[in-house]
This record gives structure tokens, C-alpha cells and sequence, in this order.
């Protein structure tokens, strides 16, 4: 081997260890992809059969073999069906052999990863007997970059996120209707929730705001918002208006149904995504940025005032999916503490995601009933870490995501580009944000005590 031979191999040994250290996205599309390839093709066989995931030859084989003198055939592992390539790993897609079940490949994804020397395994099943592995090459989660081009094709269905596997979490709303998201101060709660207004700003729907925080959080983002309420008493009427407006919803859709044996059932219209177009009313999407601050109370009145708040928000939650109006409920705290019908409210709120939480039983608010193993996940995020997440829903799957860190700038900018997108609602009239030029307010006094000697 001669020396320019010497040199550009130590050069390019040396610039795939910066691209591994400084820009693992770039090391893994230029050197990763093929080293990661070329070790599973190789060890596939041997690492399924110290994994355990392989059966004995059927024995019809056996058999063929001893009348043949043949040797004997040994076990078998799942049969590839596809390895193919993405930005952030591999996919490899697997027949299960007869006797195999797709919960052994889960319990052995934390072996697989340290065998194939990737950095997450986690696997799902496709359909019966075929079971697809994810694997990262690097921490897809470190630096968040979403792709440039999104599966983003259906109504009501908007990426805010990505998932440790390296696919885009998506926030569909005809499937998962009310949402709860829970999290400490400074986990990446308010961050999320900018994400989602702004993968909403670009949707035909309509942005209803209640953020008891004298409107620090949405009011920024009015622009983009149909209505917006800044203190329990204006968060109270604005519900009451809100199911005034599902109200009328349902009572379009009654005059459209005209249930006849010369209607196809196609057009029997059960919501508002069954009507025609022209007749659709434009659906609504509910953020409430503190859910605490409408449950909590401390006189007599506030205490009426809460239970309206709690029953309407409860009504919404059991039937404004079908007239198209999906909540999303955040808190640092959403337990049975907070009073009479916040359970109730929690049952209904199918999609969770907890950031990082400051105790267990937080995390158990989210996860307790539907994913109990996404407890553990959720109280060992690191505080160094603003944005991680557990999501799950009640179907008991769940997944650690990361939202790409998006500035309130950032944020204003999406919602005053999409302006013209904001719908006017007649039942939401007067809580409609004003938008003219706001006058500066002055620092409040603060006196200053002389330092001590």
C-alpha cells in the first residue's frame, strides 16, 4: 500500500469520525447506511439464533434429509422480506416462521440493537406473520429535523413531531379527537403546543384559545385564532358558546340526513365530514393552555363558576367530535385533586403526551389507565431535555417524540402568513381577538432595598 494511498484512507477515516461526532444525519446517509447494511445481511442468521428467534427445520425436512442421506437442516430464522433504506436507519420487514409470534421479536429489539450496533431497535407487527423492524443508526431525538416532505394528505392530520424510530409523529385529529398533554415548567409543553398551531395555521379549521395566563401563551398567535379567552369568567362564556355552535351543528346535520330508501348510504350523514362540501361547517379545534387554572376555585362563585366550566368541557369532550370539534387539554396536572368531573373529562381525552413530569403519579394521570408501561418512560426524561415526550393512546402503544424547537417568533410568523385562513363563526363573534396596535405598558414598580453591609 503506498503512502497517497495511506493518507486518503486516514483522511477519510478521520472525516467520517467528524461527521459521526458533529452531523450523524450526514455520517449515516454517507458511510453509516452501508456499514449498518452490511452487518445485519451478515449476522442475521447468527443473531436470530442466539436471540432465540429461530424454530427447528418442519419435519417433512427432517425426514427428506435422513431418506437422502442429506444433512440434517438447521433452524430456521424469520424470512427477509424487505430491508430498505431511510434518512434516519433501516426497515427490514420479516416472514415469521410457523410457532414464532410477533411479541418475541419485541422482547428481543433491546438484543438486536446491541447486535447489530445500532442505536434503537423497536418493532411492530404489519399484519399476521409479518413484523416490520425500525432501526436507527443515530439519536434521531438530539437534534430534531423534520422532513422536508410529510404524508400530509388528509384532513385534520398534521405532523408536530418525530418519533425515536425516526418516523413522523402525526396529530390526527378524525382519529384520535381530544387530546391531554401534561408537563412540568420548562419541559417543552408550551413548545409542542406551538408546533401544533403551527402545522394548524395552513388547515381549513378554526382555532378557539383559552389561555388563563392573561394570554402570554396564545394571544401572541391571534391572528390565527377565531376566538380567545384570557380569564376563567370569558373561558366560561366561551365554552357555553361552544356548545351553543355544536348545538346548531347537530341541527344541520338532522336537516341533511333525509334517511329514505332512495338515499344511498354513502350519503346518510352521521357528522360533519359526511355532508357535502358547499354545507360543511369549518371544524374547531379547542386549546386550553392551563386546565388548573379552570378547575381551581377559592369562593362560592368561583366554585359555580368551575362547574360550568367542567360540564362544558365535559359535553364537548362526549360529542363535538361528530359536529368537529376536537380539544386539546394541557396541564401540569390533570388528577382527581382538581375536583368533581375532571375524571370524567380525562376518560374522554384519548390522545396523551407527557412531557417531563416532577413525580410519578403525574405521569400515571396520563398513562396510568391505558399504557402503564409508558410510566416508567415518562418520569426518566432527563431535565436536560426540553421537548422529549411519551405519547400513547388507548390503544396501548406508545412511543417516546421530540418536537422540533420552534420560537415564538416563529410561530407568529406561520399564524400572521395564513391570516387570511381564519374563519368567522357567528357563535364566536364577540370573542374574536382584537388586533389593532397595542399600546406599550408601562414596567410595574419595584422598590429596591439598599444592600446590607
Amino acid at each position: 500500500m503506498t503512502w497517497p494511498t495511506v493518507v486518503v484512507l486516514v483522511l477519510v477515516a478521520a472525516a467520517a469520525g467528524l461527521l459521526r461526532w458533529r452531523r450523524p444525519a450526514w455520517y449515516w446517509m454517507t458511510f453509516g447506511v452501508t456499514l449498518a447494511a452490511l452487518r445485519v445481511l451478515v449476522r442475521y442468521g447468527s443473531v436470530m439464533d442466539a436471540c432465540g428467534l429461530t424454530v427447528p427445520a418442519p419435519r417433512w425436512r427432517l425426514t427428506l434429509a435422513r431418506m437422502t442421506n442429506r444433512p440434517i437442516p438447521g433452524p430456521r430464522a424469520p424470512r427477509i422480506l424487505r430491508l430498505r433504506v431511510t434518512r434516519t436507519g433501516l426497515v427490514l420487514r420479516l416472514k415469521l416462521r410457523e410457532g414464532q409470534d410477533a411479541f418475541d421479536v419485541a422482547a428481543s429489539c433491546d438484543r438486536l440493537r446491541h447486535s447489530f450496533a445500532l442505536y434503537g431497535v423497536t418493532s411492530r407487527e404489519v399484519r399476521s406473520g409479518v413484523v416490520e423492524l425500525r432501526m436507527t443508526g443515530y439519536d434521531v431525538l438530539k437534534r430534531v429535523q423534520m422532513p422536508a416532505r410529510t404524508d400530509n394528505t388528509r384532513p385534520m392530520r398534521v405532523p408536530v413531531a418525530l418519533r425515536e424510530d425516526g418516523a413522523v409523529h402525526y396529530r390526527d385529529y378524525r382519529t384520535v379527537p381530544h387530546g391531554l398533554t401534561l408537563g412540568a415548567t420548562e419541559s417543552g409543553k408550551s413548545v409542542y403546543q406551538r408546533n401544533l398551531v403551527a402545522a394548524l395555521a395552513s388547515e381549513r379549521v378554526a382555532l378557539v384559545g383559552i389561555d388563563c395566563k392573561q394570554g402570554v401563551e396564545l394571544f401572541p398567535l391571534a391572528r390565527r385564532f377565531s376566538a380567545l379567552a384570557d380569564n376563567p369568567d370569558t373561558a366560561a362564556e366561551l365554552l357555553d358558546a361552544l356548545v351553543s355552535h355544536m348545538q346548531d351543528v347537530y341541527q344541520l346535520i338532522r336537516a341533511e340526513q333525509r334517511i329514505s330508501v332512495a338515499v344511498p348510504d354513502a350519503e346518510i350523514a352521521a357528522d360533519i365530514w359526511d355532508l357535502p362540501a358547499d354545507l360543511r361547517p369549518v371544524p374547531v379545534v379547542v386549546l386550553v393552555d392551563e386546565v388548573a387554572e379552570l378547575a381551581l376555585f377559592a369562593t362560592k362563585d368561583e366554585e359555580k363558576r368551575r362547574d360550568r366550566i367542567i360540564t362544558a368541557l365535559a359535553r364537548l369532550a362526549q360529542l363535538g367530535r361528530a359536529a368537529g370539534i376536537y380539544l386539546e387539554v394541557c396541564g401540569q396536572r390533570f388528577g382527581s385533586e382538581l375536583g368533581k368531573g375532571i375524571t370524567m373529562l380525562r376518560a374522554q381525552l384519548t390522545g396523551r403526551t407527557a412531557h417531563r413530569v416532577n413525580d410519578e403519579s403525574s405521569a400515571n394521570m396520563a398513562f396510568g389507565d391505558i399504557a402503564p408501561d409508558a410510566v416508567l418512560a415518562a418520569i426518566q426524561i432527563a431535565t436536560d431535555t426540553p421537548g422529549v415526550a411519551v405519547t400513547g393512546d388507548s390503544s396501548g402503544g406508545w412511543a417516546r417524540i421530540r418536537a422540533p424547537h420552534t420560537s415564538l417568533r416563529q410561530a407568529v410568523n406561520v399564524c400572521n402568513r395564513h391570516a387570511d385562513l381564519t374563519p368567522d363563526l357567528p357563535a364566536l363573534a364577540r370573542f374574536r381577538p382584537a388586533l389593532g396596535t397595542l399600546a406599550p405598558v408601562p414596567a410595574p414598580a419595584v422598590e429596591s432595598a439598599p444592600a446590607s453591609a
